[in-house]
């Protein structure tokens, strides 16, 4: 059995007892789980997308509360504006001069729900925020604390008074998790706790588990995972497939090859190993690129899907021994 020549145990045990808290109220949704937990380690964001009623909202605030740190959650309309977000000047009387107001944005973990349904002038908003963490108001910049994780989640379905996110939002998201309906004994267990008094609206007993200081302490050790040269080339090949391969009009940029080292590293450390395995990559190639990517239309016509894409791409390349 390999042993670590870096003690990982602080992270395997910490994504254990968030894993615990948040199962208290999710059942299954084992990957998705994983990878809000992969991603505060991260340190990316998160785009959450998947139909209604698939506890896509929250999760995200089971998260929030096992985590002791500043929680806000933004519901985004078509009427929201930007200073809704960001916050805005408020005259103060006693000093007579203008102050900033930080808004909901500033704070540690962000969900934002059916992030589609803001127009594009609002959706702008996070550009600054999502890639430098800070905002810029008149002239002057407001860092975020750390940690500091956007939750965004939306609806595939409905299209009606919603907005396409742009590529440039898009690209800003570590990771895009699909999330799909329970297996039938998932789906039991669900009906037997509603049928026990046991509500999702419920979160007393849900508990903090893990601090600001132990998420500081697991992303120091996940930059110290050893990613081999013959690996970060494995890296780089498969980014590269996905700007000239026949079924995508567009490709994945050098963001991606950086969110898929970030993610690999994260997810060795998960497993104990202070390395990152070839399967590691693969494990998230889909996760990290099916939204940075897009299909040409006839493949669209076709019925086919990004992860259609990404699936041939991770065939076409060898993979390194």
């Amino acid at each position: 059995m390999y042993e670590s020549r870096v003690d990982l145990s602080a992270i395997v045990d910490m994504a254990a007892r968030i894993r615990t808290e948040i199962g208290k109220r999710v059942i299954g949704q084992r990957t998705f789980i994983d990878l809000l937990i992969l991603s505060l380690l991260a340190d990316g964001h998160v785009l959450i997308e998947g139909v209604p009623g698939v506890a896509k909202t929250l999760s995200a605030k089971l998260l929030a509360r096992s985590v002791d740190v500043g929680f806000s959650r933004i519901q985004f309309t078509p009427d929201l504006m930007p200073s809704d977000i960001l916050g805005t000047s408020v005259f103060n009387p006693k000093e007579a001069e203008f102050t900033f107001k930080p808004g909901p944005v500033f704070s540690n973990l962000v969900l934002i729900d059916e992030v589609n349904r803001a127009p594009a002038k609002t959706q702008s908003a996070l550009f600054e925020v999502m890639e430098e963490r800070q905002v810029t108001f008149d002239g002057t910049r407001y860092p975020m604390d750390e940690p500091f994780l956007v939750l965004a989640t939306q609806n595939p379905l409905e299209h009606e008074g919603t907005y396409r996110l742009p590529e440039a939002q898009l690209d800003r998201f570590l990771v895009k998790v699909e999330v799909n309906y329970p297996a039938s004994a998932e789906e039991v267990e669900m009906l037997t706790r509603y049928h026990a008094g046991q509500t999702a609206d419920d979160l007393g007993d849900i508990e903090a588990v893990v601090t600001a200081e132990h998420i500081a302490q697991a992303r120091a050790a996940v930059a110290g995972v050893h990613v081999e040269p013959n690996v970060l080339q494995y890296i780089v090949s498969l980014v590269a497939q996905t700007r000239d391969h026949p079924m995508l009009s567009l490709g994945a940029s050098p963001r991606a090859s950086i969110a898929l080292l970030a993610t690999s590293r994260a997810q060795a450390a998960l497993n104990g190993r202070d390395f990152v395995q070839p399967e590691d990559v693969q494990h998230l190639l889909a996760p990290v690129l099916r939204h940075r990517i897009m299909l040409t239309p006839e493949q669209e016509m076709e019925g086919q899907r990004p992860d259609d894409a990404i699936r041939r791409i991770a065939e076409a390349v060898e993979v390194p021994r």
